[in-house]
């Protein structure tokens, strides 16, 4: 029973990881024309107001994925610490 608690914590601290650089790609990626439409010189951004129109930069989006699997990282091993030291603890009864 060890075994499958160890590997199902193991299991979603990997997948909790994986979500959070999944989304790296997603926060890097840029906008491209199709081809053959206009004149090759893509016209600059509008500037951003994020204040006015709202939204998160990329950044702070994987800043707060990254964080959040290593808070489930720390809080599975906090976990199997926790009930592995419930387990082998000696009992008091006579």
């Amino acid at each position: 029973m060890n075994h499958i608690r160890r590997l199902f914590a193991t299991v979603a601290t990997l997948a909790g990881a994986l979500v959070a650089l999944a989304a790296i790609p997603a926060t890097l990626a840029m906008r491209v024309p199709p081809p053959g439409e206009g004149s090759g010189i893509a016209p600059p951004p509008p500037p951003v107001r994020v204040i006015a129109e709202g939204g998160m930069p990329g950044w702070q989006i994987t800043l707060i994925a990254v964080g959040a699997a290593l808070v489930t990282a720390i809080a599975a091993v906090f976990l199997d610490r926790v009930l592995a030291a419930r387990r082998s603890a000696p009992s008091t009864t006579a």
